[in-house]
């Protein structure tokens, strides 16, 4: 059944031939399915971009782009204050049937055919995505977590890059990442942050994972200190982490590996 009002629709697609198709096959659909396509992009990044400004109903969005790709952008769109239903279209189907089993409104096989989209498309209004189980699956497609975390400010969404966090550390019910530059508070636990970076992040206390890289040194604390067993030293910032007992060997270890 057609909708009542057009339908705002969004596509992300690295490849211009797979936009310029998604929009033709929208235009025919037009006197079935009344609908607006509000802007497009070639990259996660930049849809994200846009779409913290633009309310949208539906973004048709391709899976494997550079650098953000499909999955990880349908997480940080979760968190917009009204998030769009998804979407998915791949080329791939050797993990499209178990991908989609999470809640996104619907996924396309590339090439896209038209009735085909007219399916997916009625199927609004429909259940969002959910965020942990996207975590996970883009975490196994891609062999790694995200290229950025996310966080609400000031009523806007902003992304942060995993690869400029120096450490993490549990604040009450939220979880601070540290920059160079400025602190940054995230919606993900710690445990959820170590599970998903256990190559870049080190736990050091049960409320600090600093960067393996980020680690300059090492100091034992005094016999008096209550707060810490010993504390990290980190490259380009004057502050020390605390490090428990439990943890100080493994820490050792890791600081030396990363200086050999």
């Amino acid at each position: 059944m057609p909708p009542d009002q057009p339908v705002k629709i969004f596509i992300v697609d690295d490849e211009a031939l797979a936009r310029e198709r998604l929009r033709t096959l929208l235009g025919d659909l037009a006197p079935l399915y009344p609908h607006v396509v509000v802007g497009e992009a070639a990259s996660g990044q930049a849809a994200l971009d846009s779409l913290r400004e633009l309310a949208v109903d539906v973004v048709l969005c391709d899976i494997r782009m550079p650098g953000m790709d499909g999955i990880e952008l349908a997480l940080h769109l979760t968190r917009l204050p009204r998030p769009p239903a998804v979407i998915f279209t791949t080329a791939y189907d050797n993990f499209a049937v178990q991908a989609f089993e999470l809640n996104a409104l619907d996924y396309l096989m590339k090439p896209v055919r038209l009735q085909r989209l007219l399916v997916a498309l009625q199927k609004l209004p429909g259940p969002g995505v959910d965020g942990e189980q996207l975590a996970a699956l883009g975490q196994s497609l891609r062999g790694g977590g995200r290229s950025h975390l996310s966080c609400h400010e000031r009523g806007r969404l902003l992304l942060v890059p995993v690869s400029e966090v120096l450490y993490l550390r549990a604040d009450l019910k939220y979880v601070m990442a540290r920059t160079l530059e400025r602190e940054y508070l995230l919606d993900d636990s710690l445990a959820q942050l170590e599970q998903e970076f256990p190559d870049r992040f080190l736990r050091l206390h049960r409320a600090v994972l600093v960067a393996r890289e980020a680690l300059a040194g090492f100091e034992k604390a005094s016999g008096d200190d209550v707060e810490a067993y010993g504390w990290a030293l980190l490259r380009g910032l004057p502050e020390k982490l605390p490090i428990s007992r439990r943890q100080w060997a493994a820490a050792k270890a890791a600081g030396a590996a990363g200086n050999a």
